[in-house]
């Protein structure tokens, strides 16, 4: 554990604010839901929670399905990085942080496809500076409750093998699959 040497009080209703220098480190966006955590020395720790990354082995059941199917790259991300993988060199791609075409995705609440003829996005799907390491990806977001909580992503390496419709399709089925099993 790191300290910052910022302190702060406990209002007469219990909150505390936690500085914003703090919560652009931490890329804690208004909103996001923490976990409280207590340790046998009365240590207080305050941790981002992922409702995703919660799923575990039900999130990569349904990405190793997807792969499995389709001989594609398939991920599904929380709000903030890479939950799981399956297909292509998974160790590269676990954790990643998203990058904005992602956010966009989960955002406006849309499913974003893109081709090798309309590869239409700067960057990467990844955060961070480097092109993207994909020729076409579709991008369907998991929306829980209205929320946008993470997504579904389906990637080629080769532009001989294009997302089509069919793994559109199988993506939005996904994300919606999840999405319903969050909601129970």
């Amino acid at each position: 554990m790191k300290a910052t040497g910022i302190v702060r009080r406990i209002d007469d209703l219990g909150r505390i604010v936690i500085p914003i220098e703090i919560r652009r480190d931490m890329n804690i966006r208004d909103g996001d839901p923490l976990e409280i955590f207590v340790d046998k020395n009365g240590e207080v720790i305050l941790k981002k929670y992922s409702a995703v990354a919660e799923l575990g082995d039900f999130a990569h059941g349904v990405v190793q399905s997807l792969h499995e199917t389709t001989h594609l790259v398939a991920m599904m991300t929380d709000r903030d990085g890479v939950v799981t993988v399956a297909g292509g060199d998974e160790r590269a791609y676990r954790g990643k942080p998203i990058g904005p075409v992602v956010l966009q995705a989960m955002d406006g609440r849309e499913t974003l496809v893109f081709t090798p003829e309309r590869h239409g996005h700067d960057g990467s799907i990844f955060g961070g500076d480097g092109p993207c390491p994909f020729a076409s990806e579709v991008i369907a977001p998991i929306v829980v409750h209205g929320d946008p909580l993470g997504t579904v992503i389906l990637a080629s390496t080769s532009k001989e093998k294009p997302i089509t419709q069919l793994e559109t399709k199988l993506a939005q089925t996904a994300a919606n699959f999840v999405a319903r099993h969050m909601e129970e």
